[in-house]
């Protein structure tokens, strides 16, 4: 039983204790839905509970209190009561979690269920020893490795980041000054998201998607569909191996986060020597504040960057700053887009 305290006319209780301590039921539960393609299912039409049960082939015991508990989670909605009521998707699930969407990005949950909720079980582990609790700790290969061998998986997980990130870049295309700047490469580029959100609001800007060569047919297979095929171009290569294409804008999506300071570093200098003088390069993160109190997804996301690298790790702006500086540039803007991400800008 949940207990107040009054301390110097402060009510204090333990519920928001108890609430994160127990955040994994819930969680799970949305996941498990997002497994079963359950707001798939409901894009069509609503169901009961036995005919959910039936499609998804479940076994019926405590199927009432799975779906009422989306309910009271606002993931579903529901009408009547008992063995008659129906269920219907949230205006928000059948938008983003519905595969029948352009909008789904479903993906990254699937992969949060079936591989980083297990890694983050070893949290303490991963504290403790400082080493990544993914596949490597039993001698597998890493996300990356495992994504990139296989062409459908990769495809999926890119459609998925793209998914996530979509409101950044379009945020980033409207809000960005792009007067005075007629190229554009996004190094990482995977499926040339951000270049295609750049070509459709931007349209004097020539842009290039670079990553490796595993990724080139699905950014153009994106761009095509786009119909921006006359304003972005594909490049492959590796951004740690070979030069940056030069452009007037050089960016990078939840790129720097992966890797050591060494690494962020190294990629940062070779951002600025790929600039012409008054050139830009923007990375788009989950920004940690300077004062590391209030962005808690950035915290988050660089305790994951812990379980999944060898040396990633998510920072401030205060942090980049420093580093572009080192490199050569002059001065560093930060740009809020949306959520927990922003853009920092540093200008050569």
């Amino acid at each position: 039983m949940l207990t107040e305290t009054i301390s110097n006319q402060v009510v204090i209780n333990p519920s928001r204790i108890m609430q994160t301590g127990f955040a994994f039921w819930s969680s799970k539960v949305l996941l498990t839905a997002v497994g079963f393609d359950l707001f798939t299912l409901l894009s069509d039409d609503s169901k009961t509970s036995a005919e959910i049960k039936e499609s998804l082939q479940l076994h019926g015991r405590g199927i009432e209190d799975f779906l009422d508990a989306l309910v009271a989670m606002k993931f579903l909605c529901r009408s009547g009561q008992g063995s008659q009521a129906k269920y219907a998707n949230s205006l928000e699930t059948d938008i983003f979690l519905n595969k029948k969407r352009p909008s789904y990005m479903g993906g990254i949950l699937a992969m949060a269920n079936n591989r980083v909720y297990s890694f983050w079980g070893d949290l303490g582990e991963g504290l403790k020893t400082g080493l990544p609790q993914n596949e490597v700790k039993n001698g597998g290969d890493g996300v990356f490795a495992a994504l990139y061998a296989d062409e459908k998986r990769l495809e999926e997980f890119i459609h998925a980041m793209g998914g996530i990130q979509l409101g950044n870049f379009i945020a980033f295309a409207n809000q960005f000054n792009f007067s005075g700047y007629y190229t554009h490469c996004d190094i990482g580029g995977a499926g040339g998201d951000l270049s295609i959100q750049i070509a459709i609001h931007q349209p004097q800007i020539i842009s290039t998607t670079f990553d490796l060569p595993e990724v080139a047919p699905i950014a153009q297979r994106n761009i095509n569909n786009n119909e921006v095929a006359d304003r972005v171009q594909v490049v492959s290569g590796n951004f740690f191996t070979d030069p940056f294409p030069q452009a007037d804008i050089i960016t990078m999506g939840n790129i720097l986060h992966d890797w050591s300071l060494e690494d962020k570093k190294i990629l940062i200098k070779k951002a600025y020597d790929a600039l012409p003088d008054g050139g830009a390069f923007v990375v788009i993160e989950n920004v940690i504040d300077d004062e590391r109190k209030e962005n808690a997804f950035g915290l988050l996301m660089s305790l994951n960057m812990l379980l999944e690298t060898f040396g990633g790790f998510d920072y401030t702006a205060a942090d980049f700053t420093g580093w572009a500086k080192e490199a050569g540039f002059k001065q560093v803007d930060i740009m809020h887009l949306t959520g927990p991400s922003s853009a920092l800008i540093a200008y050569k």
